[in-house]
C-alpha cells in the first residue's frame, strides 16, 4: 500500500520542533552510473524514494516536506535529459493526484514553470488546484527553481507595489522580502537534507534556509529511505537551535 498509517517512525517532538523539511535529491546521475543503469532509470529509482519521503513525512506528523527536483541550472543538462524529466514530472502528476486527494496532500509547485510547455504548465496548475484544500501534509516541488532568480523576482514583485502607491519604501522589511518570495505563505524551513555526499546548497531556498539546520549525507537519493531519514530527524532534534542567539546555560 501506498501509505499506511503508523507510528513506527512518529517523532515526539516533530509538531513542536520539526515542522517544514527540505531536500536537495542529489544522487540519481551517480547511483545510475553506479548501477550500470540508464539515467532515465536513475531518475525513476529517485522518484519512488521521493514517494518513501512523503510517506514517512506524513506519518512523522511533519507540515510541509518541499523538494528540489529541478534547478534552473539544471537546464544545461542534455535535452535527452531533461525531456525524460519532464516526461517523468508529467508521469508523476498523472499518476499520484489520487493519492494526493486520498491522504489528504496539498501540492505547490515553486519555480518558473513558464519554461516548460504549455501542457505541463496546464497540468501543474490543474493539480495544484485539485488539491488546494486539502490541508495534510504540503508537498513543495521545486522546479526549474533558483533562489536568486526567486529573491528577483519577489523584488520586483514589492518594486511594482512601490511605483503603483501601495507600499512605501519605509514599509519595506526583512518580512516583506519573505512574504513575496514563492513560499511566502510556508513556515520557515527547520532542516535542510542534502543527499549524495556534496555539502553546498546549489541555489536552494537561499532566503529561506537562513536559520535552518543542516544535514548532509553520503547516501544516493535513490537509497534514501525511512532508515536514512530517521538518521537526519534524529540528528535534527540532537540540536539546539539559537537562531543567532546565546546558547542556554
Amino acid at each position: 500500500m501506498w501509505y499506511e498509517s503508523s507510528s513506527k517512525y512518529k517523532n515526539e517532538f516533530s509538531e513542536e520542533k520539526l515542522r517544514h523539511i527540505a531536500i536537495i535529491m542529489d544522487g540519481n546521475r551517480r547511483w545510475a552510473n553506479k548501477k550500470g543503469k540508464t539515467l532515465v532509470l536513475g531518475h525513476k529509482e529517485g522518484f519512488k524514494a521521493a514517494k518513501k519521503a512523503v510517506k514517512f513525512s506524513i506519518m512523522s506528523g511533519f507540515k510541509i516536506l518541499t523538494l528540489y527536483a529541478f534547478s534552473s541550472e539544471n537546464r544545461e543538462r542534455s535535452a535527452f535529459e531533461i525531456k525524460s524529466l519532464i516526461k517523468l514530472f508529467f508521469f508523476a502528476l498523472d499518476s499520484e493526484i489520487n493519492n494526493f486527494n486520498k491522504y489528504n496532500i496539498r501540492l505547490k509547485i515553486i519555480g518558473d514553470i513558464k519554461y516548460f510547455n504549455a501542457k505541463l504548465q496546464k497540468r501543474i496548475l490543474q493539480v495544484e488546484q485539485m488539491t488546494i484544500h486539502n490541508n495534510g501534509l504540503i508537498l513543495n516541488i521545486a522546479i526549474n527553481y533558483g533562489g536568486r532568480w526567486d529573491i528577483v523576482q519577489s523584488l520586483k514583485k514589492i518594486v511594482n507595489k512601490v511605483e503603483n502607491g501601495l507600499l512605501k519604501i519605509d514599509q519595506i522589511k526583512e518580512n516583506t522580502i519573505s512574504e513575496h518570495l514563492s513560499t511566502g505563505e510556508l513556515l520557515p524551513v527547520d532542516l535542510v537534507i542534502r543527499t549524495g555526499g556534496e555539502k553546498r546548497m546549489s541555489n536552494f531556498l537561499l532566503w529561506e534556509i537562513a536559520y535552518s539546520e543542516l544535514y548532509f549525507t553520503d547516501i544516493l537519493w535513490p537509497d534514501f529511505n525511512h532508515n536514512s531519514f530517521q538518521d537526519a530527524v534524529n540528528s535534527f532534534l540532537s540540536r539546539e537551535r539559537r537562531f543567532g542567539g546565546l546558547k542556554k546555560i
